[in-house]
């Protein structure tokens, strides 16, 4: 179980992410700096790293795109994963912390596999050990509660897609992280199915959520999809 430090952070997670963001290919350009709108946590059973998928608004009104990125917060860099770093801040706790683009972490890839599996719940983003009830989740097929291992990971347009080895030697599962959060999309608690974005092979998991839009209101979308390799 992670433990929320509510303490200063220099730089800001914000101000670390306002740097990045304009790095990345699937970045519109808009000329107002990131706004937090939502997201949810993950907790590391060895409780060593930090897990949070922020949905990050850029933009006002009709213009306004909403982004997200999946962090890990450490106490040294992944290795090899030097690209990913997205900075480095001083925690009023725990010190200096390594931000990374968790996309590239295999700690949040295991634990998101967690989430898709049952294994795990979504945790509020500010608040410790309470589950997130507004993070719906389309469970994978039970099968062998193993982590998978990240294998490759490309970006397109308007997401990431993490390429693991799954359990028991399965056909190759792709988790894609959608960068450019749409409402409307995916399973809301209850709901039916909806359009879960344009995929080249079935899906058979996915994480939707909530954000905040710019009039105040709420929109809910896919966060993450699992589909299979048709090929």
């Amino acid at each position: 179980m992670a433990v929320i430090h509510h303490t200063a952070l220099k730089p800001t997670k914000l101000e670390l992410i306002a740097e990045w963001l304009p790095t990345r290919k699937w970045y519109t350009g808009a000329e107002a700096g990131p706004e937090k709108a939502g997201g949810f946590r993950l907790d590391d059973p060895a409780g060593e790293v930090g897990i949070e998928f922020m949905a990050v608004a850029d933009g006002g009104g009709d213009e306004a795109v909403t982004y997200l990125v999946p962090m890990t917060y450490r106490s040294g860099p992944v290795e090899g994963a030097g690209n990913a770093l997205i900075g480095t801040m001083e925690h009023g706790v725990l010190g200096k912390r390594w931000v990374h683009d968790g996309a590239h972490d295999p700690v949040l890839v295991a634990q998101l596999y967690a989430l898709l599996t049952g294994r795990t719940q979504a945790q509020a983003q500010s608040l410790t050990d309470t589950p997130d009830p507004t993070v719906a989740v389309s469970l994978l097929a039970a099968g062998d509660a193993a982590d998978v291992e990240p294998v490759r990971v490309t970006e397109g347009p308007d997401h990431t897609d993490v390429v693991v080895r799954t359990p028991g030697g399965a056909a190759p599962l792709t988790l894609r992280l959608q960068r450019v959060l749409r409402a409307g999309t995916g399973r809301a608690p209850g709901g039916a199915d909806q359009d879960a974005g344009q995929v080249p092979g079935p899906v058979i998991g996915q994480v939707t959520g909530e954000w905040r839009l710019p009039d105040g209101t709420t929109a809910r979308g896919v966060y993450v999809v699992a589909f299979t390799d048709q090929g």
